[in-house]
């Protein structure tokens, strides 16, 4: 089965506790802190692999953590860190999030990759809080949790030139004929339900063609194998227009040609870009004298198109076509850089905005009765590494709170002394300090 695309979640390793330890020393509290600080969690990577072809393995298995680090330990000794989890794809995978659709990477060379999830920083050990005043702190910092998305892998197929064209015109018996691909060939509609690629061979050179499922109208709103074609379109650098010449579907050629190409512009006006050139199929039963002939031929040489006539179960023209292809690969190398570029551009981490370092500070305010609650992401690691029977670690949770604002926005809010403020389930009365 050919999957090309998957839903999958990927969630980073969670940073490692930090330790609360006291060494045994004569003449200084509690024998002096020594907890060490925990270890970084391990990233989740994509990394493209070239001996990969679908999105097969994801089908069945949908989460995927890295590592937690270790946590801190006594005499300083920093915990390990998490082992990074590499998820290999296949080359010409698109990772988006899920939720936007924001895409954050297209791997498109072999060994291409892409941190998806930043693990979680270690906590710090009880030694990193002593100072001239708090000579023995009993408490350390909690390590960060890790990241947790919902990311959308989509295959697109990297070949060189995509045969396309509506059902049953002629596609896959050229890629037989071209190449030692054995696609599905039968005389009935869509026996070709996913991508084919085949290497074309010639006397010096040779590239990837890609039989791609034939469409039909309204393909560009979903309609049949609609998405499914159009995706693979995308990512191919010329195209081979198959059309058949014979009508021996009951269509006309040339209104054929004229729905494809309306489907590609419908889809993407990329597409109508594309250096294409057409190969008129079947024409060891066409009548060249029909009115339906002549009218496809007419307008391709009117608006300009390199054409081919070829039968693909006689070889005819097909020599002709395929060297034809070559000459527009070569004129189209600057495609080639553009690829390039952006395989260098995927292999940038890219932070998506709910995780940049503004929105990790943050803390929110809400008014629920008479009680002011509050959450945010570094106020709950701060919150789970509270020693709530030790005031130095209490007091630190509460210069948190005033370093932030929150204390100053709370009170702009009408907090009063007395007044209940409640921190993941944690209730406590505010104290004025300034009164005193």
């Amino acid at each position: 089965m050919f999957v090309d695309v998957a839903d999958i979640i990927v969630a980073s390793g969670k940073g490692g506790d930090g330790a609360v330890s006291f060494r045994r020393e004569p003449f200084v509290p509690n024998g002096g802190p020594d907890g060490g600080n925990g270890g970084k969690g391990g990233d989740v990577l994509f990394v493209a692999d070239r001996n990969l072809r679908t999105l097969m393995d994801f089908k069945y298995k949908k989460k995927y953590k890295a590592e937690a680090g270790q946590n801190g330990m006594k005499s300083n000794k920093y915990g390990k860190k998490g082992q990074d989890l590499i998820i290999k794809v296949p080359v010409g995978t698109v990772i988006a999030d899920a939720a936007t659709g924001h895409m954050m990477a297209d791997l498109m060379t072999d060994g291409a990759r892409f941190v998806a999830a930043i693990g979680g920083k270690g906590g710090l050990g009880n030694s990193n809080f002593k100072n001239s005043v708090r000579q023995a702190p009993n408490f350390a910092e909690a390590g960060v949790v890790g990241t947790e998305r919902s990311v959308t892998l989509e295959l697109k197929l990297i070949a060189d030139i995509g045969l396309i064209g509506f059902p049953n015109v002629g596609k896959s018996t050229l890629l037989s004929v071209s190449s030692a691909a054995k696609p599905r060939i039968a005389d009935y509609h869509f026996t070709t339900l996913y991508p084919n690629l085949g290497v074309v061979e010639l006397a010096n050179t040779g590239f990837v063609m890609a039989d791609i499922p034939g469409l039909i109208e309204g393909a560009a709103s979903g309609a049949g194998l609609g998405f499914d074609f159009l995706r693979h379109v995308e990512r191919t650098k010329a195209l081979i227009h198959v059309v058949d010449i014979s009508g021996s579907e009951g269509r006309k050629p040339l209104d054929d040609f004229l729905r494809i190409n309306h489907e590609l512009a419908a889809y993407s006006a990329k597409l109508t870009k594309k250096p294409q050139i057409v190969a008129c199929s079947k024409t060891d039963i066409a009548d060249p004298e029909s009115e339906d002939y002549r009218a496809l031929i007419d307008h391709l040489t009117k608006e300009g198109y390199t054409y081919y006539l070829i039968s693909g179960a006689t070889k005819q023209g097909v020599q002709e076509l395929l060297n034809g292809a070559v000459e527009l690969l070569s004129r189209v190398e600057s495609e080639t850089s553009e690829i390039e570029d952006a395989a260098r551009r995927a292999q940038r981490l890219e932070v998506l905005p709910a995780e940049r370092e503004a929105d990790y500070r943050d803390i929110c305010i809400e008014r629920v009765g008479t009680a002011f609650v509050l959450s945010g992401k570094q106020l709950k690691k701060i919150f789970d590494s509270t020693n709530f029977n030790d005031s130095g670690s209490v007091r630190y949770l509460y210069k948190h709170l005033e370093k932030s604002g929150a204390v100053k926005r709370m009170k702009a809010d009408g907090l009063a002394e007395g007044d209940t403020v409640r921190i993941y389930g944690f209730e406590f009365e505010y104290y004025d300090e300034e009164r005193e």
